[in-house]
């Protein structure tokens, strides 16, 4: 009897509540229109459009850059227990959660929360206000990866060689660093090498602090704005159009990671490197920051708490089978975070045997990684522009899926929001242009010469694992303490210790994360 109740209000409830929104969708058809049935709601055109779109949206740069870095920072191989805890203790949960409820109630990232729990509604605003954020310093990255692209199209790599006009008299050449003659004859000891010059004084041309924010950079607002544009058309036609592009998108980046995987095993000193990526260091889980990074790098590789992956869910079919898809997009995206670490590595243990330095000394996290350790290893290896080209052009997709992803998800939650002044005509693409326009803008102070100090911020702030994880306490409250989970898990078709996993298991291991990080970021502050 308790069975049948509950699958009788879930029909109640889908019947009375889950209507659908008023206002012309993308979707609608003319037929529908003229003879006055309800609109619809835009769906993926195949079930493989949306598992590209969310591993397109998901797999980004964190992946390439973040992770390794982190696994080899944090004992080797040791640190995958810890990842692999909150993988499963908080990241899988909360991501099939979002997508979940997308699905159910057919809304975006802030009325989704209207219909299931409307005192939480302020859950689906703070996601749309960090990912609004997001989106202004997260492109920089690409209009930084754009320049570094244009620029492999010369003779030689512009950061092989000193003597550019941008040089110091302290820049030396890696073969008079090797060559112990000439670097006994040069007596420099405050040296930098050229691809550090080129990226400190040629491409930020970078300031002394943010209290000195200088001139704009007109050479990267130009690629800032082109990679805006590409965005635009990404998503202009909605699902239409962003279930297309991912094709190209989200599958040729894996095609790049496993070239560059290939030619970085083959390399003389790769397995140096590989052995420094996974070489475990058990002593290292004792330090809270190993656990607090693993629970970060979570949340940030997954795009949850951001409304992106419950906006890509709201346009599939009611009874779709996501729960499915979100095991394997979760194995893909962990998977590609373990793989990239040999293809970077790899290359790493090469530039340090060719210097004749340790791997701690040139392994790099972050914007250092992909503009400065890696540019400086291609410029190594024979074929040099070619390798540099690959690697950028990886980069470049890898950052515009989760860009436009998330671009996509900050519109279909404001859409949704205002259904019948957005939906009708060509309004959701005005809006979306005038949105991208408005980030563009609010992006520039990024790209000038004190620009790196804005993005910093923003980056240190603006979508920091603490606003991340707050959100997902909230959610799994919302939906575990508050809706009732049993609601969806009758739907799905899952067995009922869901229940107790959210409102146990997800719910302890956040809020272990949010303390570690909160009690780290003091120290920081101190």
């Amino acid at each position: 009897m308790a069975q049948k109740e509950k699958l009788q209000c879930l029909k109640d409830f889908h019947k009375d509540t889950l209507k659908p929104s008023p206002g012309k969708s993308p979707g609608t058809r003319p037929e529908d229109e003229a003879e006055g049935k309800a609109p619809q709601r835009e769906k993926w055109a195949s079930k493989l459009d949306f598992v590209l779109s969310v591993a397109g949206g998901f797999v980004g740069l964190g992946n390439v850059w973040r992770f390794p870095y982190l696994c080899y920072k944090n004992g080797g191989g040791a640190f995958l227990i810890p990842y692999f805890i909150f993988l499963f203790g908080g990241g899988l949960p909360v991501f099939f959660l979002e997508v979940a409820l997308g699905q159910y109630t057919s809304e975006g990232g802030i009325t989704c929360w209207a219909k299931l729990c409307p005192i939480f509604t302020g859950i689906g605003y703070a996601s749309v206000v960090i990912v609004s954020l997001l989106n202004v310093y997260y492109i920089v990255i690409l209009a930084w990866g754009l320049y570094y692209l244009l620029q492999c199209f010369q003779p030689e790599l512009p950061w092989a060689k000193c003597k550019q006009p941008w040089n110091t008299e302290y820049c030396i050449e890696d073969k008079v660093r090797n060559n112990k003659t000439l670097w006994i004859t040069a007596n420099i000891t405050n040296f930098t090498s050229p691809v550090t010059e080129f990226w400190e004084r040629n491409v930020l041309s970078i300031s002394s602090g943010i209290e000195d924010i200088g001139p704009l950079k007109w050479d990267l607002a130009l690629c800032l704005l082109a990679v805006w544009i590409i965005c635009f058309f990404c998503i202009w036609k909605g699902v239409k159009s962003t279930g297309k592009v991912v094709y190209i998108t989200a599958t040729f980046p894996f095609v790049m990671l496993i070239v560059l995987l290939v030619r970085g095993v083959t390399l003389p000193g790769a397995s140096e490197g590989i052995k420094f990526y996974l070489y475990p260091n058990l002593t290292r889980l004792q330090d809270p920051e190993v656990w607090i990074d693993a629970g970060t790098q979570i949340f940030f590789s997954y795009a949850i708490c951001l409304g992106a992956m419950t906006s890509l869910g709201s346009y599939n079919k009611y009874k779709y089978n996501c729960y499915r898809d979100c095991l394997l997009l979760g194995g893909l995206n962990s998977g590609t975070s373990f793989v990239s670490g040999f293809a970077i590595f790899s290359v790493l243990g090469f530039m340090a045997q060719e210097q004749g330095v340790d791997i701690a000394d040139v392994a790099e996290s972050g914007p250092g990684l992909a503009f400065i350790a890696y540019p400086k290893a291609v410029s190594m290896m024979p074929m040099p522009t070619l390798w540099a080209v690959l690697f950028f052009i990886m980069l470049l997709l890898l950052g515009l899926d989760s860009q436009f992803v998330e671009v996509e998800g900050q519109i279909t939650s404001i859409v949704d929001l205002y259904p019948a002044l957005l939906r009708k005509g060509y309004r959701r693409e005005i809006f979306i242009a005038v949105m991208c326009f408005i980030s563009y803008l609010l992006g520039l102070a990024m790209v000038t010469k004190g620009g790196m100090y804005v993005f910093q911020l923003f980056d240190y702030y603006a979508a920091s694992g603490v606003c991340l994880l707050w959100v997902a306490f909230f959610e799994c409250i919302a939906v575990a303490w508050v809706y009732e989970l049993y609601i969806i898990v009758v739907f799905f078709s899952l067995v009922f210790f869901f229940n107790f996993y959210y409102i146990n298991i997800v719910d302890v291991s956040i809020v272990v994360a949010v303390i570690g990080t909160d009690l780290s970021l003091g120290s920081i502050l101190r």
